[in-house]
């Protein structure tokens, strides 16, 4: 399970953290701003304390190896959209609309190596479905 790290707000990640991520959706290739989570300390706050995500932007957090994976929403204030993603880049599952500040555990159902957390909606608006292919270097 993911745990909260004590901090008032979070910091502004710098210009490094960010990549690029495109997902193959039935209707054409989507492609995001990511911001990568790959320390321990940026697993653990995620995108908690964080009160606006610009759109078509996330964060991915990279945890190295398959396994299932567990997630919740305390201290985080925005719904969001998590995306289950295998270690070869296929979306293996969706939780949509997750509920702010909750504690209750959002589950990877199947092994993942990834979830990618985006605004509450944007799944939907944009046609992504379980199946689809995920480009970023982590899955290279």
């Amino acid at each position: 399970m993911i745990m909260p790290v004590a901090c008032a707000e979070a910091p502004a990640p710098s210009d490094s953290d960010h990549s690029s991520l495109i997902i193959e959706t039935a209707t054409g290739n989507v492609t995001f701003a990511v911001e990568l989570a790959d320390t321990e300390e940026k697993l653990q706050r995620g995108l908690m304390f964080r009160e606006h995500l610009p759109a078509d932007t996330g964060m991915l957090f990279d945890f190295d190896q398959s396994r299932i994976i567990t997630m919740w929403m305390r201290n985080t204030p925005l719904p969001l959209d998590m995306i289950f993603i295998t270690a070869q880049g296929h979306i293996s599952h969706i939780a949509e609309n997750t509920v702010p500040f909750s504690e209750a555990i959002i589950s990877s159902r199947y092994p993942a190596a990834s979830v990618f957390e985006v605004n509450a909606g944007t799944v939907q608006r944009l046609g992504i479905k379980v199946g689809d292919a995920v480009r970023h270097p982590i899955f290279e």
